[in-house]
């Protein structure tokens, strides 16, 4: 056979083949110039779009004029992304222009907010409402949704005293509203919950603060104080997703005070008893032998020369947390379902002191008549277990000096000082364990009968229980040289020296029933008209029992059961009680062209609290708001100002907590048990009954109006958002307690006749961007409110060191005016004294007055004064985001600007309860007989007395200071693997992440003292963790 191509023709051939095959590829991985402009939907050019190749790193910007340019790869696709517009994307096909119009963002514009009964666009809102992400909160890292919530929202204080494991935050809305309960109202997916802790943070998609009138009053009496309204997750149409969270990390504690040393203890205790009684020299508790020799002393003899420890022996340096949720969303058309489960388990920094929480939340929605029948059921489970030792021991753990001994040397608990051992009662005097379980549901039927109308029925049952089982054991020290011998009972100021079983229970439940009917339409000729109403019917029943029962004197502490205890040793008690509320309620909200908002509420509540005449109250409100850029005479400005509203409301909400077991109109019965003395003499044990309350029938509900003016702005493609709200709000007819005549026999009933009054105002200012594969986020805001009691019926309170009074702020620091130190027995001698043991280095006091109203030569209660406002001033929070490819990072902070806060005697006072600890703080800047004058001038606490104790520990000025502070709540940094990735190992998303709550907190407060922490609670901790999130 011929050959009819030879070899070196058929390689040319090849060869020419493959180069006019490769030159496309070649032209197509050249880059190539491309520009144009980039405009609105009015041809309006935008500055700043981002324009960059998907999946690439190139990328540029749009200049004033809306231009750019740059040089692509044919092929390649190019996105156009903005804030406040829809990202556009499309591929380059060798253009050399490519303009492009870029689109509002729909979902930007349309966001919805969450408010009584329904929900609403944004945009349309005509009262004050703030709303957060779920996925915001979960980001703060906090076990609690209370706590996650801090800092996070602008009129919202949480405050917390306490880092313990599960502990909670206390809420209020836009400051004091009575002097009785001041909590929100919590609603979770429409239905009244009584702990918003009982709600995973990880299952929330938002939080609404309704704030003013206009948004709380469609709930009534119930939400004077604000309200908070919480929507869970729900499942969508979509694929089944499975995702989980893990996290394990340590708590640490922030900061603990410190305590002067051994040596310079010995000497500053000898100088106080030195100070009250010079004639008996300075060495009168310490010789000079032990003050000189107290620690080589303790190498050779540790029981008689202690040298404890005592920070270190009870806390611990960290302790270990975990958590883990699991969720599983998906649906069709007909069924759609979100079920989540979680567990938490946290340790505490000292003995046995354990945290544990399981939470399990199933959201299910159907259509059973496709655009007409509609069902929802929805169940949830909390399970919780608190282990807590029955000794808390922080406060006496930092007043025991360091010279007392918690162990002898071969390991047996020690006498402390009298049987003051923190350390022994720490590890023997057993734990109290609680256990709490909470099941609750909502199950909803909706209509829809004809177009814009929807039927609503819904149920929501919630049984709560919780137990509680606290064995106290006895707990002894033996003596250091005779292991057999006990010395005596520990104590903390009762001894424990008996075996005593108490155990509690507590059940109780509720069921929320609603009807509720909403009308939509829109009407008139190009359907400008829209109007929005709802009106509805609630009726909610509660009733719970509480359980008390003990014993002492057990004989085994190896079987804590009840009836394992004497007889003779018992207490029993319980209490139960039955609540009902009935109410109607409707809403109408009308809006012309979106641009004139009109909004009004009314509810009118009963509630068995009250007697028949007074059970009943109405509750309306009114709010308008003018979208001001939807007028024509604002064209122009789209360049800067997007968005713009103005609205007010006023509106009058109430309250009715008056206490859970109070019916102020009901003779209740109070039952006890008593001892009598029989015929014989023999003391015999009975029941008595009596009626301790006097029952008053006119109490009815407080009520509160509120006003408020706001405004919305959306700035430079509303990149920029700005709300500010001023608002002042009015409370009447307050529960005050009234004096009765003693020989009535009646405890001080109730009666309406207290008035307050509170002013302030709202700012939040956000603002986000992104440029290239870069986005970012700011957004802070700040608060502030002032609350003062206007009128008490001649009356007022005086709470300790705190006063309310009318023109007083609500509960104002309440004491003397201090003048500094005494410097010479000169000024002692002629001022106006406390007592006859004040001395030269004691603190000086102000005589203000006395029994006619003038100065009369003394210094007693007739001389205290308001001292300034115990609540918080200026409010602040804000975060921080920052993304890139597949990089995020956050940061949240928050903080309080001013408060006039009070310095403890914990933190200052030496040798309290005649033993005590010396704080390090005082040390070197104390009034001292051995300084100088100059240093005593300068002197910042009074001298080192016992007899001078009650002079100088009194509320005064001088122990007040700011204690303002800016916390770092939380940092976090995490990665997510790129897609490619993870579809290797079927993942859809892989995320990584490190986060640190709590970091740092910077203050005016004494060193090693947290403004968060109370003087005996568990220290604020630094949470440091690592995390995995997964989803398929």
């Amino acid at each position: 056979m011929t050959n009819l191509f030879s070899t070196k023709q058929v390689r040319r051939f090849i060869l020419v083949l493959c180069t006019l095959c490769a030159f496309p590829v070649i032209a197509s991985a050249q880059a190539l110039p491309v520009s144009g402009v980039v405009s609105d939907e009015n041809g309006a050019p935008l500055l700043g779009v981002t324009v960059f190749e998907k999946d690439g790193r190139n990328g540029t910007a749009t200049n004033t004029e809306g231009r750019y340019s740059m040089n692509v790869k044919k092929g390649v696709t190019l996105v156009f992304s903005y804030i406040g517009y829809e990202t556009y994307e499309c591929p380059y096909n060798g253009e050399t222009t490519l303009n492009v119009t870029l689109k509002p963002d729909a979902k930007l514009m349309d966001e919805v907010v969450v408010i009584g009964y329904g929900a609403v666009k944004k945009k349309d809102l005509t009262g004050s409402v703030s709303a957060i992400k779920g996925d915001d909160l979960v980001a703060r890292q906090t076990t609690t949704l209370s706590t996650a919530l801090q800092g996070s929202v602008s009129g919202l204080l949480v405050t917390r005293d306490s880092g313990a494991p599960g502990a909670s935050g206390t809420i209020k809305v836009r400051g004091i509203t009575t002097m009785g309960d001041n909590n929100p109202l919590i609603i979770v997916d429409g239905s009244p919950c009584d702990n918003i802790d009982y709600v995973n943070a990880n299952d929330v998609e938002s939080v609404s603060v309704l704030k003013d009138a206009a948004a709380a009053s469609i709930y009534g009496s119930k939400a004077a104080a604000g309200v908070i309204l919480i929507t869970t997750k729900r499942g969508a149409k979509e694929r089944t997703n499975l995702t989980y969270n893990g996290e394990v990390g340590w708590e640490v504690p922030t900061m603990q005070p410190d305590m002067v040393g051994v040596t310079r203890y010995m000497e500053m205790y000898n100088e106080l008893l030195y100070n009250d009684n010079p004639a008996a020299g300075f060495f009168q508790q310490y010789s000079s032998d032990q003050v000189k020799n107290w620690i080589s002393y303790n190498k050779t003899n540790p029981n008689q020369y202690p040298l404890t420890d005592w920070k270190s022996l009870i806390m611990k340096d960290s302790a270990l947390k975990h958590k883990h949720n699991v969720s599983i969303s998906g649906g069709t058309d007909l069924v759609r379902t979100k079920v989540s489960f979680s567990y938490d388990d946290v340790d505490g920094l000292y003995g046995e002191r354990k945290y544990q929480r399981m939470m399990l939340r199933a959201n299910n929605d159907a259509t059973i008549v496709k655009d007409k029948l509609f069902a929802t059921v929805d169940i949830n489970i909390r399970r919780g277990k608190n282990i807590t030792p029955n000794f808390s021991p922080f406060d006496m753990m930092r007043k025991m000096p360091a010279i007392y001994a918690a162990t002898w040397d071969d390991g047996r608990i020690a006498e402390g000082k009298s049987g003051a051992n923190p350390y022994g009662l720490l590890v023997g005097g057993g734990n109290a364990k609680a256990w709490s379980t909470q099941v609750g549901g909502r199950a909803s039927l909706e209509y829809k009968p004809v177009k814009g109308l929807s039927i609503q029925a819904v149920v929501s049952p919630f049984i709560n229980y919780s137990k509680t089982k606290t064995f106290r054991p006895a707990v002894w020290y033996t003596l250091a040289d005779d292991p057999e011998t006990i010395g005596g009972y520990l104590d903390s100021g009762s001894s424990w020296s008996t075996n005593k079983l108490t155990e509690q229970r507590n059940d109780n439940y509720n069921v929320t029933s609603q009807v509720i009917a909403n009308y939509i339409a829109s009407f008139g000729r190009n359907g400008n008209h829209n109007l929005n109403v709802m009106v509805g019917y609630e009726n909610y029943l509660m009733k719970s029992e509480s359980l008390s029962a003990a014993r002492d004197n057990f004989e085994f502490t190896q079987y804590p059961y009840l009836n394992v205890g004497s007889e003779d040793y018992q207490t029993n008690s319980g209490t139960g009680t039955e609540y009902t509320s009935n109410s109607v309620f409707g809403r109408i909200m009308y809006d012309y062209d979106g641009r004139y908002l009109l909004q009004a509420n009314v509810r009118h509540d009963g509630s068995s609290r009250f007697a028949k005449k007074y059970r009943w109250g109405t509750f309306p409100s009114f709010s308008a708001g003018w979208v001001v850029t939807r007028e024509k005479f604002m064209e122009g400005t789209e360049s800067w100002l997007d968005f713009m509203k103005v609205r007010a409301s006023w509106g009058m909400l109430g309250n009715e907590r008056i206490g859970s077991n109070y019916f102020p109109y009901l003779a209740l019965m109070t039952f006890n048990d008593v001892l009598f003395y029989d015929k014989d003499g023999n003391v015999v044990s009975d029941k008595s009954a009596a009626q301790r309350a006097l029952a008053v029938e006119d109490i009815t509900w407080e009520t509160t109006t509120s006003t408020d003016i706001g405004v919305d702005l959306g700035l430079f493609r509303n990149r920029l958002s700005v709300n500010f709200d001023y608002y002042w709000k009015e409370t009447k007819d307050m529960l005050l307690t009234i004096n009765i005549p003693y020989i009535m026999g009646y405890n001080n009933p109730s009666s309406n006749a207290g008035t307050m009054k509170t002013n302030g105002y709202d700012i939040e200012v956000g603002w986000r961007d992104q440029v290239g594969d870069f986005s970012y986020g700011v957004s802070v805001n700040f608060s502030d409110f002032k609350s003062k009691v206007t009128d008490m019926n001649g009356s007022e309170q005086i709470n300790g060191s705190r006063i309310n009074r009318p023109g007083c702020y609500f509960n104002e620091w309440y004491g003397y005016v201090s003048d500094g130190i005494y410097q010479t027995q000169e000024e002692v001698d002629n001022s106006a004294t406390y007592n006859s043991s004040v001395k030269v280095g004691d603190i000086r006091y102000k005589d203000i007055s006395g029994p006619d109203g003038v100065p009369d030569g003394k210094i007693n209660s007739d001389d205290k004064v308001p001292l300034g406002n115990s609540l918080p001033r200026w409010q602040y929070g804000g975060t921080v985001n920052l993304g890139w490819k597949g990089i995020d990072f956050s940061m949240a902070f928050q903080g309080i600007g001013r408060r006039t806060s009070y310095m403890a005697t914990e933190m200052v006072q030496p040798i309290r309860d005649n033993y005590g600890n010396i704080p390090a703080i005082i040390d070197g800047k104390y009034w001292s007989p051995f300084n100088t004058d100059e240093q005593n001038r300068n002197a910042k606490y009074p001298r080192l007395s016992n007899t001078g104790k009650s002079n100088n520990y009194q509320t005064s000025y001088f122990w007040l200071f700011n204690g303002g502070y800016f916390r770092l709540k939380n940092v976090t940094l995490g990665y997510t693997l790129p897609r490619k990735w993870t579809q290797k190992i079927r993942m859809s998303n892989v995320r990584l992440y490190v986060s640190a709550s709590d970091l740092f907190c910077i203050s005016d407060y004494p060193k090693g003292w947290d403004p968060e922490m109370g003087v005996t609670s568990y220290p604020i901790t630094t949470s440091i963790l690592v995390g995995l999130s997964l989803k398929l």
